[in-house]
């Protein structure tokens, strides 16, 4: 290797010192040439620099300008290891590795897949790795920022100091690297961004942290994903050969911050490792299936619930450490219970720290606003047609799955992604290529997303909160359909609060609501939500948008959970609702436990349970959700009476349930109800039984069908239908 001309030097250590040097390991460090071996390191403010090689001789370093710092051997144009002995003013010395001679920790073919949008594993290659590089601890330090004219990390190890640190730009790629030695974890750290246009740098937390300071700090935190042992085989070998649309899936969706506070020690939420046992157990007791949790990415503001991330992959601080929330996953697994998280790809806060203008330009996001903006949350818009965006989207889904084995994404506002005048009005949108209003990279980036995790994952769950008529949400891609497992069926969800919030008086005039979802029940494979969207913003409890007086309440609350059980779709309920919350969700309060010293409020968490240990017992209720076979209408039109009764069937039509319900406030007496055979039927559930706070009317024991045609079946059964009340009729 020739000997660098004098001119190029100078003008390195000039871009250098501008902090403008795309490529620093071309100046600093180890250089062998024609006559020996010259060694530059940037050490702005030290007095002295010694350069202190493997072969022991300490050798002053010469300052050539600005704290720059060379010096020559002759005679050896081998590279060989050193230390550098650093002195600074008021005698502070210090003993360090130079970053400098050390080789890129990212390899081509890592580039090449990157700049494709096709590393499925990009977490493995971007942000900071705890790694033995050469025989050598350190950190290895990736990010993504395609513009800047430099990138430094800062961090505890170089008082924050942007100059110590410079990035190497690692070709065309857009990726800067720099392996820095003796750095380990626990050391937070940020990048220093350098816009190409000038001004002030950038402070910013690393897109791909896996942990971060907990808010209101904002840096991020290096952490080794390596370390926790998970228990949980034998779960993931099973999720992983099920078929989700034959199983029951009942859902308890958890806001961590205030499913359960510790009042006595200043309000505070449970960690991950306190609510593992305790949320395990409750869920466990009420039999549902899984857990679904609010995000649980770290995110800036609180109040967002976790819906404005800033961490993409990182678990937020405010609970505990990562692998604490690994504890959590692990143990509710290994209780039979699967976890799914809340997943945000479609928009992010415009925090100066976080992902906005990454680089000084529109990186992650659209730079028009009238594609990049959100006018309803004042957040920006992920660019779905970039390739660095999308792969950082989809390898963050299989992130959440593989590293912390969560069982399924519920994907976040999906209306939102696939209409590009989304909340917005004629000037404020900018047409397809075709002049419509289909964001044709967010749908190609949603099929690409759900295509990737069935092929790799195929029991995991994808589900979309969509709430228009967009065709073929959970429909394979391949049959034209984005490719969910399920989809939120919005529809039956505002239809049948609007039918159960009207006086009884009333709701023969509301009758459809009741019905007309039949009409689209088995277009999509679909979720039924009692969400936390519905207990929020002034809409009231779920107990308080009931009719009538606290019985009344009560009374309601428990006919609506019985038929929705019954009703085709799996199943999800946010928390409080089980126990009849009687105010309106509060993010920063603890549930209202103490009802359950009531009655009526123990009644409604006792019915949940009796129903998810019914619901998962009965094939009829959940092997056919998504296909007609699976329901008939027995009465649809008994308006003037509030009455509704139909037929579930298992898969192979051997097992029905009947359900009946009746939604008036007065009990009706000799009500004949059809039903496929001449047999005793078990009344199974009663929603007003005194066991649950009802009145206690009903049928005793065995009812019986007879051999007398009733709406359109072989036999029929005369009832007592409770006030107020859903009954569940099996066969003996």
């Amino acid at each position: 290797m020739s000997k660098q001309p004098e001119r190029v030097v100078s003008e390195a250590i000039d871009r250098l010192v501008g902090l403008r040097l795309k490529d620093p390991h071309a100046l600093l460090g180890i250089h062998p040439d024609d006559a020996g071996v010259v060694v530059r390191t940037y050490r702005p403010e030290a007095e002295r620099v010694e350069l202190v090689p493997e072969f022991g001789t300490r050798i002053p370093m010469k300052e050539r300008r600005g704290g720059v710092f060379e010096a020559r051997i002759d005679g050896t144009t081998e590279a060989f290891t050193y230390l550098l002995d650093v002195a600074y003013r008021g005698g502070a010395t210090f003993t360090v590795r130079d970053p400098y001679c050390f080789t890129p920790t990212i390899g081509e073919q890592d580039l090449h897949f990157a700049g494709e949008g096709r590393h499925e594993r990009l977490w493995e290659r971007l942000g900071a790795h705890p790694t033995l590089h050469t025989g050598v601890g350190g950190v290895s330090f990736a990010v993504w920022a395609p513009t800047a004219s430099s990138v430094s990390v800062v961090g505890d190890f170089n008082h924050w100091d942007g100059r110590l640190h410079p990035m190497r730009a690692m070709g065309a790629s857009g990726i800067w690297e720099l392996f820095v030695p003796d750095v380990g974890e626990g050391c937070r750290y940020k990048f220093e961004v350098h816009p190409a246009h000038g001004g002030p740098p950038l402070l910013k937390a690393d897109p791909f942290a896996f942990r971060t300071e907990v808010p209101p700090a904002t840096a991020s935190v290096v952490h080794d994903l390596r370390h926790f042992r998970w228990g949980d085989d034998a779960w993931v070998t099973g999720r992983d050969a099920a078929d989700l649309a034959r199983r029951p899936i009942s859902i308890y969706e958890v806001h961590l911050s205030s499913w359960r506070r510790l009042v006595e020690e200043g309000n505070r939420p449970l960690t991950y490792r306190e609510v593992a046992p305790a949320l395990a157990e409750y869920v466990e007791r009420l039999g549902f299936t899984h857990v679904e949790l609010l995000p649980i990415s770290e995110h800036p503001y609180g109040g967002s619930w976790g819906y404005q991330i800033s961490s993409y992959y990182a678990p937020t601080a405010r609970f505990g450490h990562p692998d604490d929330v690994r504890y959590l996953i692990d143990y509710l697994h290994q209780r039979g219970i699967g976890v799914l998280v809340d997943w945000v790809p479609g928009h992010f806060p415009r925090d100066d720290f976080a992902l906005a203008r990454f680089d000084g330009t529109a990186l992650y996001e659209h730079a028009d606003p009238r594609q990049g903006e959100h006018p309803d949350w004042g957040t920006l818009i992920f660019n779905y047609g970039r390739n660095e965006v999308r792969n950082f989207l989809i390898a963050n889904a299989l992130f959440w799955i593989e590293e912390y084995h969560v069982d399924g994404l519920r994907v976040d506002a999906v209306a939102s992604m696939l209409y590009l005048d989304y909340s917005r009005a004629q000037g404020e949108w900018i047409p397809n290529r075709f002049g419509g209003r289909e964001n044709e990279e967010a749908i190609g980036f949603l099929r690409e997303l759900n295509d990737t995790v069935h092929k790799k994952h195929p029991g995991v769950c994808m589900v979309a909160e969509e709430s228009t008529a967009w065709p073929r949400v959970s429909r394979p891609t391949s049959e034209g359909g984005l490719g969910f497992t399920f989809k939120w069926n919005m529809g039956w969800m505002h239809d049948t609060l609007r039918y159960f919030s009207k006086d009884p008086i009333y709701r023969r005039h509301h009758h459809r609501d009741m019905t007309f979802g039949m009409l689209y029940a088995f277009s999509e494979q679909f979720m039924l939500p009692l969400s936390h969207d519905e207990v929020v913003h002034g809409k009231g409890s779920l107990w308080q948008r009931m009719p009538g007086d606290p019985w009344q309440k009560h009374a309601n609350l428990r006919a609506l959970y019985a038929w929705m059980w019954a009703y085709p779709g799996k199943k999800l309920l946010f928390m409080g609702g089980e126990i009849a919350q009687s105010n309106e969700w509060d993010h920063s309060k603890s549930l209202d436990w103490h009802l359950l010293d009531h009655e009526h409020h123990r009644g409604v968490q006792s019915l949940v349970g009796d129903l998810n240990r019914l619901y998962r017992a009965a094939p009829a209720l959940f092997e056919v959700d998504g296909e007609p076979a699976g329901f008939q209408w027995l009465q649809a039109d008994a308006a003037d009476a509030n009455v509704l009764a139909f037929v579930r069937r298992s898969r192979d039509s051997q097992s029905h349930l009947v359900c009946v319900g009746n939604f008036a406030p007065a009990p009706r007496y000799n009500y004949r109800v059809g039903c496929p055979r001449v047999s005793a039927y078990a009344e199974v559930v009663n929603s007003d039984s005194g066991y649950y706070g009802g009145s206690g009317t009903g049928n005793a024991g065995k009812v019986w069908a007879e051999p007398i045609p009733w709406d359109g079946q072989p036999a029929s059964i005369e009832l007592t239908l409770p006030p107020l009340g859903v009954l569940w009729l099996a066969p003996d």
